[in-house]
């Protein structure tokens, strides 16, 4: 998962050698849109945990067939649930443009689109990961960087369209994600099912949704409040650097991705694993391993990408990504691990961190320096509360396995 992942951001970090050529303003609404999906896809970020512990737990021809009555049903809720947002964005088109500093329109429609693709990803790649088909979930990786690099490389290099092209080149990959891991889906799109039970599973996809979603909104709302809040000439050099700092959260990801079904197995059947412990031994180890080489040679991931323009700003920034993402990294390996086992206790208070972090970006933006130290200090804090909810308070919780072996 790692190789693949790395041979995927390879193709997805050469999108940002062609988006450099961009307006700084044009590359700094490109890299907040693609923030904003991720915002927009909050509803549907419990899923792929949810259809990885389903389709992980899938040991029978009941449980297939279950399964497949879930993945319908949800595929067509979320259809529904993204339509409601299209039809907000065409209502409140204008105040948006106007926050978000959009010059073409075209930008803002596009992003919505991928708004459905990204919906959908989660059904999709939480049956790989359920089924460990790890080596088709690595290779969809792949195929969106590729897909995105081809598509940039066209629309926004020979072209020369803007944000809006490059956008539409994310559109090109998460389509062909679909295409490519849907086809080893399509058994839940075929033959019987079993009448969904709506009142049970969203009382397991409601609290595993907005667990996971913390994360999400943890990496991506400082871009939306820099563009927000700061000159759009400005946010290009922002994006740089925070592109830097969030690849460090994006290569480590695949660990936890291959230990979220371990757990789930390990769960359902009541074994012991070391899954957890390993993940995040290797998620520490690579994550400091990197902010390490960030602080040493700040400038040099930036030289691979972009030009002297960008170096500047940009480089001061770079070591503050690094360390304020690593308690992040960290944080997201435990969120998953928690949410894997169940354990939505601690759900409440991941999400009265991320409200206050949310909070404290809307009150304290007047540098990019600070933006960044107000990320690290959530980030150290929701490790924190992850690690209580991991540990410390382990033996007071009880487990579910335990209920039904009585």
């Amino acid at each position: 998962m790692m190789i693949a992942t790395t041979a995927g951001g390879v193709f997805m970090y050469a999108v940002h050698m062609v988006a450099r050529r961009m307006p700084k303003e044009e590359y700094g609404l490109f890299t907040t849109l693609l923030q904003a999906v991720s915002l927009m896809c909050l509803p549907a970020v419990g899923l792929q945990g949810i259809f990885a512990q389903q389709s992980a737990g899938a040991t029978t021809v009941r449980h297939e067939r279950e399964l497949a009555g879930v993945f319908r049903g949800v595929l067509r809720a979320t259809f529904f649930i993204w339509l409601l947002m299209a039809v907000a964005a065409i209502v409140f088109r204008d105040q948006i443009m106007t926050k978000l500093q959009i010059a073409n329109p075209a930008a803002l429609w596009v992003a919505v689109a991928i708004g459905l693709a990204n919906m959908w990803r989660p059904l999709v790649q939480g049956v790989l990961q359920g089924r460990q088909n790890f080596f088709w979930l690595g290779n969809v990786t792949i195929v969106d960087g590729i897909g995105r690099f081809l598509g940039v490389l066209l629309i926004v290099g020979l072209l020369g369209h803007f944000a809006a092209g490059a956008m539409t080149s994310v559109l090109i990959g998460s389509g062909v994600v679909l295409l490519v891991g849907g086809w080893f889906c399509r058994d839940c799109m075929q033959g019987e099912v079993h009448p969904m039970l709506w009142g049970g599973w969203l009382g397991r996809v409601v609290p595993l949704t907005f667990g996971l979603g913390v994360g999400t909104f943890m990496l991506a709302a400082d871009m939306i409040f820099v563009q927000r809040f700061f000159p759009a000439e400005q946010t290009g050099f922002y994006a740089a650097a925070g592109m830097i700092g969030r690849a460090l959260v994006y290569f480590t990801m695949p660990v936890a991705a291959v230990m979220f079904p371990k757990l789930a197995r390990s769960q359902a059947t009541g074994e012991k694993s070391n899954a957890l412990l390993l993940a995040l031994g290797i998620t520490a180890l690579a994550g400091a391993g990197a902010a390490l080489i960030c602080t040493l040679f700040p400038s040099l991931p930036l030289r691979v990408i972009y030009d002297r323009s960008f170096w500047e700003i940009s480089t001061p920034l770079v070591p503050w990504f690094a360390w304020c993402m690593l308690p992040l990294t960290l944080s997201t390996v435990l969120i998953n691990s928690l949410m894997a086992q169940s354990r939505f206790v601690a759900v409440p208070w991941l999400v009265l961190v991320a409200v206050g972090y949310g909070v404290a970006l809307y009150l304290r933006h007047e540098t990019f320096t600070q933006v960044i130290q107000t990320l690290g200090i959530f980030s150290t804090l929701l490790l924190i509360v992850c690690a209580w909810f991991t540990w410390g308070i382990k033996s007071q919780i009880p487990n579910p396995t335990d209920s039904k072996a009585s």
